[in-house]
């Protein structure tokens, strides 16, 4: 009887432990993807920005410099129509820096009477299949699209820690983003930058957002992320970049955020190896995601791609 009451003890409890472990990994399973659209969605923005403000930084000296100084493995086709003068750039190897392949060509167009260091001169900077390659991780993205970019300030960069203390540039327009899987993106662009520090090595850049669509504000990008959901960015607090860290973010907070699946993710930018803030003038290696999706929630820290 006490053999019978064992055998039927221990395996209530083999049974309860098995219940257990199921239910665990179950919970576990469910969670993982909660979080996967939003660190695509965190990866995609770093990757994008910085590949078009690397085509944008040559597009920058080109329109500033008055010596025909071209960056590297950059031709330059200026063509004068009317009232408007278009640059025609064509990337072809890598950039300067040795950080990226860049090829195909970037557009820029202003008026011919209204330099561009001019205080709010406007021109429009076309990409057409422009494509960047990473170096160092082999991650590559195709651009194409239009961008205003207006010069508030007035002044060039190339004057700062000289004749300008800061130079500050609105960027807006609309651009598409296909990635090495071959899918797709489409988002609407609001950022300001501001311009700090000595130029050529030593530049700072904060970027916020002015954008506002649906009720939100702050907005430095919205539209369709590559799993087909509206997405609204926001810049919580500035985003800063240094050069000498290939303008990867040291510092700030990005908020994205997907309401037709209830989630969101906070970026904060800034950390290290070891999942630590970095200090002083050291480059950041990784960044955290703190995500939520209804009663599920998680943080990861995710390397710089």
């Amino acid at each position: 009887m006490k053999t019978s009451n064992l055998f039927k003890l221990g395996m209530m409890m083999i049974a309860a432990l098995a219940i257990s472990f199921t239910s665990c990994k179950k919970d576990k399973t469910e969670a993982e993807p909660d979080s996967g659209s939003l660190q695509q969605l965190s990866k995609d923005q770093v990757t994008v920005e910085s590949a078009s403000d690397d085509a944008m930084s040559d597009a920058n000296d080109v329109l500033s410099s008055t010596a025909k100084i071209l960056p590297c493995n950059v031709t330059n086709v200026p063509d004068t129509l009317n009232d408007t003068i278009t640059y025609t750039l064509t990337f072809n190897g890598l950039n300067c820096s040795g950080t990226r392949i860049r090829e195909g060509v970037v557009k820029v167009k202003r008026s011919v009477n209204t330099p561009w260091s001019q205080t709010g001169t406007v021109v429009t900077v076309n990409f057409i299949n422009l494509k960047i390659t990473k170096v160092n991780t082999g991650n590559w993205v195709i651009l194409n699209g239009i961008k205003t970019w207006t010069n508030v300030s007035g002044g060039v960069i190339a004057n700062l820690g000289t004749t300008a203390t800061a130079i500050v540039h609105k960027v807006s327009g609309v651009l598409n983003a296909t990635f090495n899987d071959n899918t797709t993106r489409a988002w609407n662009i609001a950022r300001q930058k501001t311009y700090t520090g000595t130029y050529p090595n030593d530049i700072v850049r904060s970027v916020d957002g002015f954008g506002s669509a649906n009720g939100y504000n702050q907005l430095e990008a919205w539209g369709i992320n590559r799993h087909g959901e509206q997405f609204y960015t926001q810049i919580l607090q500035t985003v800063v970049m240094r050069k000498a860290c290939d303008w990867d973010a040291s510092s700030g907070i990005v908020k994205h955020q997907i309401p037709s699946d209830n989630k969101s993710a906070t970026i904060t930018f800034g950390f290290d190896s070891s999942n630590q803030p970095i200090t002083g003038t050291n480059c950041p290696y990784e960044y955290k995601v703190d995500w939520v999706k209804n009663t599920h929630s998680g943080t990861l820290y995710i390397v710089i791609p």
